[in-house]
């Protein structure tokens, strides 16, 4: 949640920074502001505002000139929405300017040493904080300067700072939330995420948490927040800039559904085995002897990638026989779990950066376990801490709602239970039928995305709900559960999820002709358990939309879906309801791709 940009070079860099910004738009916010200086006009000139990127664009003025900037899309947390809360942070002399995100834990103390030493606060935020530490600082240089307030502050941060008297110059800094270094040709870019930078160079530099940097025109250096230095090699990102345009789609959301296939073609393409029915994945740093060894399988996500997690840890039950299960990474991390020895713990995350799922993979270091992460930012912060792992290969997505990625996350547990699965006693026969399984599902998500404005049509019949239940079994209740997640991010109608078997014991008294119930019902060994399920909905006058693989009888509408294996089924099935959320929140009129309240990279608790 919120966003970074920064430039030091030759080019004017009020547009550059509002480019950038835009970019950003997706990580959620409600204001945003830019400072920035020159060599020739000496000074920082600052401007902020409240709202959208737009709004601080028209406050610009014309004679806004500058070679060296920072900006900011601020998500609040200490202190409401305002043009005062906005970033940056200007010190009272209008000499040091500041950029952050994170959260400042220790920042009532800080602030209240400050103000009994005469400092007079504007706003209300933690980072102004931060502001007046280095401006008072006594310290010749700005790093030192910047140094020697970090070693006060206690929580996370992702900085960028500027100095009048300094304006060949920012310093960055990263503890618990992302930065990122773009290396140009006699320029120099930093943000807190790779979109603002792939319109201008793909050679990167992502910092580890404890690492500063110097940016200049012509150079960067980095080193450890206690001054040593450290080396840093530029990598080459994969994804353009064209990635993060709309292609034609009204919203981020829309395109992201319909880039599915390809998505889930990219993550399988090079991985699949057929001599020995198994898959390659080289990035798990995982032999057989050591696959063998493992005897409980623990996945750890927040949001939809625990979802993607709930259903991973049962086609490693079903295809490996490995006990497994998925937590959410915000409970884990707090609950002081025992750490086994035998365990293999994999981390989910879309960013990489999810602050509670790093948070926990730092734990699980610090006391032995071996970590996977499953990830699909190259690079990430998770990606650097597990010992191996898979990346998911989405592309970027952009949208605050995560659709295209989930599906690949799927996808690429059924790849490591496979394999787990082939390592241990998988037949060759059942290897082959899911890998025949895996090659049908770009061909079937296609078919699905074909029966859209049937599910358009639905979507608009269910808009003037109140509320809905999604129910499945099994292997269909990670599904609902994800579905309702979906529904009530984009388009704020109430959404619960519950296994089908539970109706008795609880939820049933909410069956009433005004609740609609979506259904998961698959073709599989507990499909007539299901079905016995809508009996006990109907018999309730409540209202049916079954996603099946054939029509139910007992369901006011079906939408159909293709068979593939038992396995894989859940993979499929959530697909339709991301559209019937999707068409719901534009019946609504919601902006789909920034959901109130909502980021996209949840970089603090």
């Amino acid at each position: 949640m919120c966003g970074i940009v920064g430039y030091i070079g030759k080019r004017d860099v009020a547009p550059l920074l509002l480019e950038g910004l835009q970019r950003l738009e997706y990580r959620g916010y409600d204001s945003a502001g830019v400072v920035v200086t020159s060599p020739k006009t000496p000074g920082l000139k600052m401007v902020k505002a409240k709202g959208r990127v737009r709004d601080l664009e028209a406050k610009v003025p014309a004679r806004f000139k500058g070679t060296t900037g920072i900006a900011h899309t601020r998500w609040a947390t200490h202190g409401a929405p305002s043009d005062v809360n906005a970033h940056p942070h200007m010190s009272a002399d209008n000499k040091v300017a500041v950029v952050h995100n994170g959260i400042i834990d220790n920042a009532a103390d800080l602030r209240r040493k400050l103000e009994a030493d005469g400092v007079e606060f504007l706003s209300e935020t933690d980072t102004e904080v931060l502001t007046h530490l280095i401006a008072r600082s006594q310290a010749e240089k700005l790093e030192d300067k910047v140094r020697e307030a970090l070693r006060v502050v206690e929580g996370t941060y992702g900085i960028a700072v500027m100095h009048a008297d300094f304006s060949d110059r920012i310093v960055v800094a990263r503890n618990g939330s992302p930065v990122v270094l773009g290396i140009g040709e006699k320029e120099m870019f930093v943000a807190s995420d790779i979109a603002a930078l792939v319109a201008h160079t793909r050679q990167i530099v992502t910092l580890d948490d404890g690492e500063m940097a110097t940016l200049k025109a012509d150079d960067f250096r980095t080193y450890t927040t206690e001054g040593t230095r450290t080396s840093a090699e530029p990598t080459t990102v994969e994804w353009e800039a064209a990635s993060y345009d709309m292609g034609g789609h009204d919203t981020y959301m829309h395109k992201e559904i319909h880039e599915q296939a390809d998505a889930v073609d990219r993550v399988l393409r090079g991985r699949i085995d057929d001599r020995f029915s198994t898959v390659h994945l080289g990035g798990l740093n995982l032999d057989a002897r050591e696959a063998r060894q493992i005897r409980r399988v623990k996945i750890l996500g927040c949001g939809t990638s625990y979802h993607a997690g709930m259903i991973g840890a049962q086609m490693i039950e079903e295809l490996a026989r490995i006990p497994a299960d998925a937590e959410p990474a915000s409970e884990f991390r707090y609950r002081n779990a025992v750490v086994d020895p035998d365990t293999l713990y994999i981390a989910v995350s879309q960013s990489g950066e999810t602050y509670d799922v790093l948070a926990a993979v730092q734990e699980l270091k610090r006391k032995g376990a071996r970590v996977l992460g499953v990830v699909n930012v190259v690079g990430s912060a998770i990606a650097r801490e597990a010992d191996g792992g898979i990346y998911v290969h989405a592309g970027p997505e952009v949208c605050v709602v995560s659709t295209k990625c989930f599906t690949n996350t799927t996808v690429a547990f059924a790849l490591l239970a496979l394999h787990l699965g082939r390592t241990r006693d998988l037949s060759v026969r059942d290897g082959k039928r899911i890998i025949e399984g895996l090659r049908r599902l770009p061909q079937q998500i296609t078919e699905i995305l074909e029966q859209e404005e049937e599910i358009k049509k639905l979507a608009e019949s269910y808009a003037d709900a109140r509320s809905m239940l999604f129910i499945g079994r099994v292997r269909g209740y990670p599904v609902a559960r994800e579905a309702s997640l979906k529904l009530k991010e984009v388009s704020y109608i109430h959404a619960e999820a519950y296994p089908a078997s539970e109706l008795k014991h609880g939820p049933l008294a909410l069956i009433e002709p005004a609740l609609p119930t979506v259904a998961i019902v698959p073709d599989d060994d507990l499909l007539e358990k299901n079905r016995a399920a809508l009996e006990e909905i109907k018999a309730r006058e409540g209202k049916i939309l079954a996603v099946a693989h054939q029509h139910q009888e007992k369901a006011d509408q079906t939408i159909l879906v293709p068979k593939n294996e038992d396995e894989l089924d859940p993979i499929l099935m959530g697909i339709p309801l991301q559209l019937l959320a999707y068409h719901t929140a534009k019946a609504l009129g919601r902006d789909i791709d920034k959901p109130r309240n909502l980021a996209k990279s949840v970089t603090v608790e």
